[in-house]
């Protein structure tokens, strides 16, 4: 990838989804694809981990998933390099002992607009992050709470 290539590009972001037992990517897949589709992300790679009851971690390719995997193969061949072995590492420890993983990176096409303004005008983007469901959930309750109370 060439360098004007990388400051035409968005935000990457990451996520790490948890099964269980297996990946299961009958109904997962078929939205990242509708995203890939209508041009809102790129994957750029997708790795899949396991992480026995003694917590051990082992990468696993696609192929050598169980059938309820096999959706995850629209994404076979999907890397970039990014992903090293201290990032399985890190995931792994994000895991419950005896589940799968697949950790995704991904970038947001959407954004891809603003980022390279942003880079063209001298500015950077210099923090980002995410807020989790349950947070917003809470403070949306102690807000109806303070306004009913």
């Amino acid at each position: 990838m060439s360098e004007a290539e990388i400051r035409e590009m968005g935000p990457i972001d990451y996520i790490i989804l948890e099964w269980p037992a297996e990946p299961s990517g009958d109904e997962v897949v078929p939205l990242l694809l509708d995203l890939v589709d209508r041009g809102t992300i790129k994957i750029l790679d997708i790795t899949f981990v396991t992480k026995d009851a003694d917590g051990a971690m082992t990468a696993v390719e696609v192929g050598d998933l169980g059938p309820s995997a096999a959706a995850f193969s629209a994404f076979d061949g999907a890397t970039s390099g990014l992903i090293d072995d201290d990032d399985l590492a890190d995931a792994a420890s994000a895991l419950e002992p005896g589940t799968a993983a697949a950790i995704l990176v991904w970038e947001n096409l959407w954004a891809a607009p603003v980022a390279t303004a942003l880079r063209r005008s001298g500015g950077q983007l210099v923090a980002s992050g995410r807020i989790p469901v349950q947070a917003i959930v809470a403070a949306l309750d102690a807000a109806e709470e303070r306004v009913s109370g």
